[in-house]
């Protein structure tokens, strides 16, 4: 176990970062930068044949967005830990690319002392920001000005919606009808103003109306 190396894949537009990252990363003691990219269609080739632990991730790719390909990484290799590794600061491309299944998300600013740390946590099974998107999440956002009030039983259902459970199986281990189920999703819905549970479920993160890791 003490051999095992961090296998982490760099995908970048800019190819000199990709060198600094190489370099920086490949000096730390217990990783290993075993490939890296200039393109999300190229990555996706690599991963359907190649096991990776971390893989460094950019928004801005020439065939591609950072947050989508992050959603088909982890469809085909949900082992395969993803940092978002970018310039951008909004808020709302942070908590997507949460949802879209990110263990993290990095400014390309971060220390490397810093980002080691991020990717030690990500391959330990956390969630990791660096502290300038820590300091960004934790501000209010327009939405925190209408925190909805929810039941006991709303929150429950939430919580068991945002862990990806069916109706079904969230009526058979809370003791429920499905159609009961179905009514407080609705009212989720309805309160949250969101369109559908992915959008609910995006709300109510940012609003940390849901358990997660840290």
């Amino acid at each position: 176990m003490e051999n095992k190396k961090i296998n982490i894949v760099i995908v970048d537009d800019h190819p000199i970062v990709i060198e600094g990252l190489k370099m920086m990363l490949n000096s730390q003691l217990g990783f290993t930068v075993s490939k890296s990219f200039t393109s999300g269609l190229e990555l996706i080739d690599f991963i359907r044949n190649h096991k990776v632990d971390i893989i460094l991730l950019d928004i801005t790719l020439p065939d591609s967005n950072g947050t989508e390909l992050c959603r088909e990484i982890k469809k085909i290799s949900p082992a395969t830990s993803v940092i978002m590794f970018s310039n951008r600061s909004e808020r709302s491309i942070i908590m997507q690319s949460v949802q879209n299944g990110a263990s993290g998300y990095i400014l390309k600013n971060t220390s490397i002392d810093e980002l080691v740390e991020c990717i030690q946590g990500a391959y330990s099974g956390n969630i990791v920001f660096c502290e300038e998107i820590r300091h960004i999440i934790s501000k209010p956002s327009q939405n925190d000005f209408l925190v909805p009030r929810l039941t006991k039983r709303e929150k429950q259902i939430l919580q068991m919606v945002a862990e990806g459970k069916t109706s079904i199986t969230i009526a058979d281990e809370l003791f429920l009808s499905p159609l009961t189920v179905d009514t407080h999703r609705k009212n989720l819905l309805q309160k949250f103003q969101a369109k559908n549970s992915t959008e609910l479920i995006s709300l109510a993160l940012q609003q940390n109306m849901i358990e997660g890791s840290k």
